[in-house]
């Protein structure tokens, strides 16, 4: 399973565009809030997409909560979590719908990490990113109980890869 995860575009519907017509592999397309489009947008078709703060449709969903291969994955913005402060509040929500991977924004901040076998990823932005210089987004691999991780720049230059074992 290969998921293209982005967020905080912010108005940037070209580079939503360039990024999915870099991977056409993938499949799922997440964009994790703050888009800034309307819900119906071409671009957006067929994405996992969730409501940030700075959107004004409101048929965007605040979370997304779906299956993939056995796996249940939840995409949120974050806003509602108070993801700049605490990482907590997603892993109590993460346990309560028993997620196996949560991806979210907000923060503009790039990581990945694994906490009691959830795995949480941020993608930054795409736009305006904080704590590193590149705009950027993820590509989230599973296999074999392994989540690979792959975080590139906006031009599709690789800036880390790590991987993590889900027991």
């Amino acid at each position: 399973m290969r998921i293209l995860v982005m967020s905080d575009t912010h108005g940037d519907a070209e580079i939503i565009r360039k990024v999915r017509n870099r991977h056409p592999e993938a499949d799922t397309v997440i964009h994790c809030g703050d888009s800034e489009l309307d819900y119906e947008h071409p671009y957006l078709e067929g994405a996992k997409r969730v409501r940030g703060n700075c959107d004004r449709d409101k048929r965007f969903p605040n979370e997304e909560l779906f299956e993939a291969e056995g796996k249940k994955i939840l995409v949120t913005h974050g806003h509602l979590f108070n993801v700049k402060s605490t990482t907590l509040n997603l892993f109590y929500r993460a346990k309560e719908v028993e997620a196996d991977a949560v991806f979210f924004g907000h923060s503009h901040l790039l990581g990945a990490e694994l906490i009691d076998d959830i795995l949480f990823v941020n993608p930054g932005s795409l736009l305006k990113p904080r704590g590193i210089d590149q705009k950027s987004y993820v590509l989230v691999d599973f296999l074999e109980e392994i989540w690979k991780v792959t975080a590139y720049t906006d031009q599709g230059e690789e800036i880390f890869q790590t991987e993590f074992v889900q027991e």
